[in-house]
């Protein structure tokens, strides 16, 4: 006989088990509401993304001059938004192919994944067996991924420690995974480069066993990278202090043009004795951005450990979005194992790559053209799709309020949204708010 433990504010469900007898479970009633009355009155507006509202105010502004230099997405010299031929052709080989779209595995296209290994580490590193490689919902979600793994398996301090300024999602990302968030200094703004001697002052302060987020090329959003002789002093310092290493690799190949040349930094501290963990991004590498496509890597010590590693990865997707998406990891997989695909891709960044370049170079002419004194060469030494030109909140405004240009209060501009029509307006608009 079924016992009842069913009190006046409970409501009971009898239900049949397996054997044929009656029980019963209890769900509690809701809380008692009128209609109409909201449930989240506790909920408070949340603060607007700043790259949105650049956005949004440069779409409102009707100057024909107007630039937006917010927005983090190449665009070629037009303006336009960039498909790569490699890319367009990969997606019109699978379309001929007629594939079906069922369900990836929890860890995503295994071909997709080896691909991105072998691009990151090397053949001779990724061949080892012991690097385990997933695949992630782009570059936000390959550090989801992860950060969710340390907070659960890090046995050391479960704090982060990001370079001062970090890409701004990556606090929202390791907090959210339940990790603390600590920073190092990185840039130096009265140089608009690389503070080495803060970085490794600050790095030799760092707890013992904490988490050291780096990024691999082209830093967002400062364009510092340390030289391959800084890069060496600071992998020294990061394993004085045994600090366990996360590289963030959203850009490789997209900054010099060469993926090796990239990658170096990676590839260096894993020679060097450092079993790191790397998340990667095709989003602007191939452009993909709304593919969402990328890989999350752990570097462990043998093949066992990465068996149990992958095991555990599982574990933590399975609930999370279940298994990746299938367009994106097909495309990628197709362009870097395709030979001829592949080649032209490699042609294809390196001219993204050269663009950019180019940009950054007749802006700093353009500047000195125009009769600033002001020391540019910032802008030609930094590298990649964002530049901190040095700008201060106040000469942003300037540049917004009298010349239309758009970007975020820190000065930080994407270079691509330059081209061969505004450049030369954009290093006077500068000149006008700093001479």
């Amino acid at each position: 006989m079924a016992v009842s433990l069913c009190s006046n504010i409970l409501r009971c469900q009898s239900y049949r088990t397996g054997s044929g007898t009656v029980g019963s479970i209890s769900r509690q009633r809701p809380l008692s509401r009128g209609v109409g009355t909201s449930w989240w009155s506790n909920v408070e507006l949340g603060p607007p993304d700043p790259i949105l509202g650049v956005t949004e105010a440069f779409k409102r502004d009707t100057n024909p001059k107007k630039i937006n230099l917010g927005v983090g997405a190449y665009r070629d010299d037009s303006g336009k938004p960039f498909v790569l031929p490699s890319v367009r052709e990969a997606a019109q080989k699978l379309h001929e192919a007629d594939l079906d779209h069922e369900y990836l595995p929890i860890t995503g296209d295994s071909e997709f994944c080896s691909a991105s290994r072998e691009l990151a580490f090397g053949e001779e590193a990724a061949a080892s067996g012991r690097i385990v490689t997933v695949q992630g919902i782009s570059g936000t979600g390959s550090l989801r991924i992860g950060a969710n793994f340390l907070q659960k398996f890090h046995a050391g301090d479960k704090k982060v420690y990001l370079p001062g300024p970090s890409w701004g999602n990556h606090t929202p990302i390791f907090g959210h995974a339940g990790m603390s968030v600590g920073s190092y200094r990185y840039y130096e703004p009265s140089t608009c480069g690389l503070d080495l001697s803060g970085c490794l002052s600050d790095i030799s302060a760092i707890p013992k066993g904490s988490v050291i987020l780096l990024h691999a090329c082209a830093h967002n959003p400062t364009g510092v990278d340390p030289t391959r002789e800084q890069w060496l002093a600071i992998e020294a310092a990061v394993k004085e202090r045994e600090l366990f290493v996360f590289f963030d690799m959203a850009y490789q190949g997209f900054a010099s043009g060469d993926i090796d040349n990239d990658a170096w930094a990676l590839r260096q501290f894993v020679s060097a004795g450092h079993n790191v963990v790397l998340a990667q991004s095709y989003a602007k590498n191939m452009g993909l951005y709304g593919e969402r496509i990328g890989a999350f890597s752990v570097v462990a010590v043998d093949a066992d450990e990465a068996k149990r590693v992958e095991s555990q990865l599982k574990i933590i997707v399975r609930p999370m979005y279940s298994n990746p998406p299938l367009s994106g990891a097909r495309i990628a997989k197709t362009v870097l194992r395709d030979a001829t695909l592949r080649k032209q891709w490699l042609a294809d960044v390196k001219g993204m790559a050269d663009r950019i370049i180019s940009m950054r170079q007749r802006l700093s002419d353009g500047l000195v053209r125009e009769g600033s004194s002001r020391g540019w060469e910032h802008i030609t030494k930094q590298i990649g799709m964002f530049c901190f030109t040095g700008l201060n909140p106040d000469q942003v405004a300037r540049l917004t309020a009298d010349h239309s240009v758009y970007l975020t209060k820190d000065g930080r501009i994407s270079v691509a949204g330059l081209s061969s029509t505004n450049v030369d307006y954009l290093a006077h608009a500068m000149h006008q708010v700093t001479k």
